[in-house]
């Protein structure tokens, strides 16, 4: 005889789907958070892996040349007979070139922000933000010859003293490249700042201008901060414009007003492949990154101070 079949009840049932459903879920849940996690891991990663490439290439080249010479030489000859491996002329052409491309940046870009922010009519805003980001979509590439055919020429009917290849050039070239990136971020920071801070201040009298410096600046601070910052980053790493229009001439001077070579140059000076790999010769672009590294890393540091001190006053 056939077994009788034995129903189970409906709210067993429908609560083994809903058990069955939830464990489906649970899986799509931790398989969505797991590849996050990867993802998220694989930027530190690669981080990790680039620094440790940098120290281990270093600790070869440090085998050879002297840490003390290194940080106080002021020559910087690698290639040359008579070799001098002092980074302070590469640093100095980095920090200066930089600092011309800030003047020009943070005041402009800070500017053109408040405007956007504050000022603006929307018809405006809307057709002025594809400008800008138009402006830092161009290759650095062209940049660099804007700068050499451009700007040293006109900079030169004003300084006849001016060689074809300066630091000043470059700077101001580089400092037009940030301006975008500088006024973008700091614009979405202060229209992130609550209305109600505004209206207060409007409540009390202020102007819109006096608005925009007193009230929404200091209170956008911290993104403001990440712009300059971001800024900041962005001129020490350039390549292409120094490469170009500043001479790649090792050259220790804090005068903008003569060629000198930067950081990121040398290494595409030396990368082009008339080395052979394993050299001292080659060896130098790794210290030359990580000394790279650690600059930039300091700005950042420093950003991140500035940043938490402001966001408690704030």
């Amino acid at each position: 005889m056939r077994s009788p079949v034995i129903a189970q009840p409906p709210e067993e049932v429908s609560g083994s789907k809903r058990l069955a459903y939830r464990y489906r879920r649970h899986l799509g849940e931790r398989f969505i958070e797991t590849l996050l996690f990867l993802m998220a891991f694989a930027s530190v990663a690669i981080t990790i892996a680039i620094v440790a490439m940098l120290v281990k290439e270093s600790f070869i080249f440090f085998e050879h040349v002297s840490l003390w010479d290194f940080l106080t030489d002021t020559q910087w000859t690698p290639l040359f007979d008579d070799a001098h491996y002092g980074i302070l002329p590469l640093v100095s052409g980095t920090v200066v070139s930089s600092a011309v491309a800030l003047l020009v940046a943070i005041p402009l870009g800070t500017i053109t922000a408040i405007y956007l922010s504050e000022f603006a009519p929307f018809g405006v805003r809307e057709a002025a933000k594809p400008f800008l980001e138009l402006l830092g979509g161009v290759p650095t590439v062209v940049y660099g010859y804007f700068a050499l055919l451009f700007v040293t020429p006109l900079l030169q009917k004003i300084l006849p003293e001016l060689p074809g290849f300066s630091l000043l050039s470059a700077g101001l070239v580089m400092g037009i490249m940030i301006i975008p990136y500088v006024s973008s971020m700091a614009e979405d920071a202060m229209r992130a700042v609550p209305m109600n801070l505004r209206e207060g201040s409007y409540a009390m009298g202020a102007t819109r201008f006096q608005t925009a410096i007193r009230v929404v600046m200091p209170a956008a601070f911290s993104g403001i901060a990440a712009a300059y910052i971001l800024g900041i980053s962005r001129a020490v790493g350039e390549t292409m414009v120094v490469a170009v229009a500043a001479g790649m001439q090792p050259n220790l001077t804090w005068n903008p007003m003569e060629p000198a070579a930067t950081i990121t140059a040398y290494i595409v000076q030396v990368s082009l492949g008339d080395l052979p790999h394993g050299s001292i010769g080659y060896q130098t672009i790794f210290a030359a990154g990580l000394t790279l590294l650690l600059l930039t890393l300091t700005f950042n540091i420093i950003g991140h101070f500035l940043r938490k001190r402001y966001r408690e006053v704030y």
